[in-house]
């Protein structure tokens, strides 16, 4: 992390994340969003990093958060729910803004069906973690500050 960089981290939730909690609490569990930007918070505050967060469900909204990042935090923590698996502009906007993202998923992507296997998010992470549940988030969130060396 540069000196004029922020000690701040984003968290970006993709499609139907704000359905945590109530959607297929067999595979994503019982944790609200809400809960996971608690998590995130708390996370970021024990390091002294303030932290961004948000989700939509449109592709585009995530693609000008990201692009909006730039120069103003440290990293990305990012779960792009089912963009994952289709947007190459997502991809794109990471590889454009040269900072350095976690790509987190609640659920274990590689156990499940076969068109969740690729990720065109992979090829520009930083780090990958699956099947943490929500501790996922924590997970992204120290490895960023592991890299940024604070």
């Amino acid at each position: 992390m540069s000196e004029n960089t922020p000690a701040r981290i984003l968290v970006l939730n993709g499609p139907n994340l704000n359905l945590l909690g109530t959607r297929e609490p067999e595979i994503y569990g019982h944790q609200t969003l809400e809960d996971v930007e608690a998590l995130c918070r708390a996370t970021g505050a024990q390091a002294g990093y303030e932290v961004e967060f948000l989700q939509s469900n449109h592709e585009g909204v995530l693609i000008d958060a990201i692009h909006a990042a730039r120069g103003q935090v440290t990293g990305i923590v990012i779960n792009p729910g089912a963009f994952t698996h289709t947007s190459v502009a997502i991809a794109d906007a990471i590889s454009g803004v040269a900072l350095p993202v976690i790509e987190v998923h609640i659920s274990n992507v590689h156990t499940r069906e076969a068109f969740r296997h690729h990720s065109y998010i992979s090829p520009v992470a930083a780090a990958i973690i699956v099947g943490a549940g929500t501790n996922g988030y924590v997970l992204g969130m120290q490895q960023l500050i592991h890299l940024a060396g604070k």
